[in-house]
Formats: structure tokens, C-alpha cells, sequence
């Protein structure tokens, strides 16, 4: 069977949107005959790749329609809006033989931009994004066409939203890389070597494309770690992304920003390296990519230290069993992170229980054979 996956995949930046469809097409390689078609595909090496290196409709629909004619897929597989209404509009302008629709909603948009408008710093630009990601999203829903939800949440909002319950919608959400799995036996560098004794908390904030919520998640590391700068000298934030120009104020000495990691070594050895994994994600941030990132530490045997927000979409994990969860409050969050450093001991058994956890349910194989079965389910 032939499937083609169309989305935003953007090796230039190889996180958020990034992961999903790199991953599920890595492992749905191994059951179908895949194509990747996305914005800049130089990172697929498992299989034959398209890429746009545009994000206008037009050339998303264009380049849809040559692949279909020249790879004659049996589904195309359409991961979030811009590619999915791409993939709607090609099968309206003529529907291809043989072939079916699957959407991947990685989130619900116009719930994000709805709760991040009363913080937004131009609200009518948040809220015409609204507007647009709402009525975008509402065709794909009422189209009739299979949805796959990256988390439970999602599915369980577009009835609520939409008024409508998709006939056919199933929850797959996110998964963690083999090398992640992997890291505690791997060999590398300790890149902290220099801050000798200090305990590490690191924060992945990497900056996306339109989307504020890794600027408010930086934004509150500062503040955490300015209460903490007096208090505690054995602790260091470490945030992975980020350059320290671009930041706005002043940066507390406790505080290192590393700048964009292109080698996916280097960021594994920050990970594998560091004492906890924050995710300090305030209410309005509606951090949807947060999973990646939560996964990602509960995967490298890290104690995960995070806000209610932060752990969107994967309740299944649950405070003082697998992970930390605080308040919203920078001082109560710091409080939290200066006790567990002090002993990290005490928290073993969390990290052991979400390892079992990670490994039994959240690997991207797994995640990758139930959207071949919800594929399949289409043909």
C-alpha cells in the first residue's frame, strides 16, 4: 500500500511540528510504501521525499497533485491545517482514483489562539488568526474526512467546538525516538562538565514559527530562576534553543542559554546530563508542543518538574507517580526545584515509574502501528 504524508516537516527546524510526521513516516515505512511531502524534507532518509519549501496553499495543492499523479498513493495522509485543506482542495478539484483522505490534527488551532487572545500583545492580529484557524479547521472537520487526534484532549474538544462529532476520529498521540530510549547507556560528552557541582535544569525552547508559547515558557524560567539566583547556587538553568541576545532584559548569573543545537548528538548529551526537565509553560500559554518535550525528558530518565499546562495531553502521567506538577505561581515552582534538587534520591521511583510508562506505551513504533491500523480501517 502506498501512503503519502503531507505536512509541515521543516529539517531547518527539527522540532515541534518536526517530529510527528518524521517519526510516524520513519515507522510507517516499515508497513507501507511511504513519500514524505513537506516543507524541506533534507532530513528523511528512510524513504523518498518531496519538498515544497513553500507555505502558500497554491503550492501545497501543486505539489499534492504532482504527487499523486506520479506516486499514485492509496491514502494521503494530511498532518495539521495548511496541508490537510491542501489535500481537501486537490481531492475537490478532482479526486483521485482509488485513493482516501486521513487528516492529523496535532492540535486544536483555534482553541489556542481563543485562549492566548486575552494576553496577546495585538489582540485584533490574534484574534483575525482566530477567526481564520477556526472557519479552516471547521471545513476539515464537517468535510466528513477520518481524523487522527494527537492526544485525547483534541478529540474530545471538536464536539464541543464544532457542535459535531467526526463519524470517524481516533486518538494517537506523540511518541519518543529509540535514541532517547537509548540515552542512559549511550557515551557522550558531558557538555556541563564546567559548572561542576551544580544541579541542572534544563528547558527546551527552541523559537517556532508563529507560535509564543516556548517565549512564554523563557520568560517564566527567568523569573524562576531570578528567585533562586540569592537562595541557591547549586542550581543552573540550562535553556536549549535560545541565544541570550534575545532576550529583552538582563539575565540572572544561574542562567545559560546554549543557542540552537543543529546536531541531534549534542542535544541528546544536554538532556542525558541534566538533574530535571522543566516545563514552565503559564495558563494562557495553551502549550500543545509542550508533549514533545515532556516526552523527551520522561524519556531520558529525568525528573520532569512542570505546570498543569505543560502536561497537556498526556494526563495519563500524574503528579507524585511519575513527575512533579506545581502551580502557576514562579515562586512556588522554584520552591519545588530548589527541595527535589536537594534530593534528587528521593524522587527515583518517579522517574523509574514514567520510564515503564514511556517504554510500554509511548514509543513511536507503537504510536506508528495505531495510525497504520486507523489507516488500513480506511481502505
Amino acid at each position: 500500500m502506498r501512503l503519502l504524508i503531507v505536512s509541515t516537516l521543516d529539517s531547518q527546524e527539527p522540532f515541534g511540528a518536526f517530529t510527528r510526521p518524521f517519526y510516524l513516516g520513519m515507522y510507517l515505512a516499515r508497513q507501507f510504501e511511504v513519500c514524505q511531502l513537506g516543507l524541506d524534507c533534507s532530513a528523511v532518509d528512510y524513504t523518498q521525499s518531496i519538498s515544497i519549501g513553500s507555505r502558500g496553499l497554491k503550492s501545497y495543492i501543486q505539489a499534492i497533485q504532482k504527487a499523486i499523479a506520479e506516486f499514485k498513493p492509496d491514502v494521503v495522509y494530511a498532518q495539521e491545517t495548511l496541508p490537510a485543506t491542501a489535500a481537501l482542495v486537490t481531492f475537490g478539484l478532482k479526486k483521485p482514483k482509488n485513493c482516501r483522505l486521513v487528516f492529523d490534527f496535532h492540535t486544536l488551532s483555534a482553541f489556542e489562539y481563543w485562549t492566548r487572545l486575552a494576553v496577546a500583545d495585538n489582540k485584533l492580529t490574534e484574534f483575525k488568526q482566530f477567526i481564520k484557524t477556526y472557519l479552516a479547521q471547521g471545513t476539515l472537520v464537517f468535510s466528513g474526512t477520518p481524523i487522527i487526534a494527537a492526544s485525547q484532549s483534541i478529540a474530545e474538544s471538536i464536539p464541543q467546538w464544532y457542535k459535531t462529532q467526526p463519524k470517524k476520529i481516533y486518538s494517537v498521540g506523540n511518541g519518543v525516538s529509540e535514541d532517547l530510549l537509548n540515552l542512559a547507556s549511550s557515551e557522550m560528552e558531558n557538555p556541563y562538565a564546567h559548572l561542576s557541582t551544580a544541579k541542572i535544569v534544563t528547558v527546551i525552547a527552541p523559537k517556532t514559527f508563529s507560535f509564543p508559547t516556548n517565549d512564554m515558557s523563557v520568560a517564566m524560567t527567568l523569573e524562576i530562576a531570578r528567585h533562586l539566583e540569592s537562595k541557591n547556587k547549586d542550581i543552573h538553568f540550562v535553556v536549549i534553543g535560545r541565544d541570550a541576545e534575545e532576550q529583552n532584559t538582563p539575565s540572572p548569573s544561574n542562567i545559560t542559554f546554549t543557542g540552537f543545537l543543529p546536531q541531534r548528538r549534542d542535544f541528546l548529551a544536554h538532556l542525558k546530563y541534566a538533574d530535571v526537565g522543566l516545563l514552565p509553560f503559564p495558563e494562557k500559554a495553551v502549550a500543545g508542543g509542550a508533549r514533545n518535550k515532556s516526552l523527551d525528558y520522561l524519556a531520558c530518565q529525568t525528573l520532569v518538574i512542570s505546570t498543569p499546562e505543560g502536561l497537556r495531553g498526556l494526563e495519563e502521567f500524574k503528579h507524585q507517580e511519575h513527575l512533579l506538577v506545581t502551580s502557576y505561581s514562579t515562586e512556588e515552582i522554584a520552591q519545588v526545584i530548589d527541595r527535589a534538587c536537594s534530593n534528587l534520591a528521593d524522587y527515583q521511583h518517579l522517574i523509574n515509574n514514567s520510564y515503564k510508562l514511556i517504554t510500554d506505551k509511548y514509543s513511536w513504533k507503537a504510536r506508528a502501528d495505531k495510525v497504520a491500523d486507523a489507516i488500513k480501517a480506511q481502505v
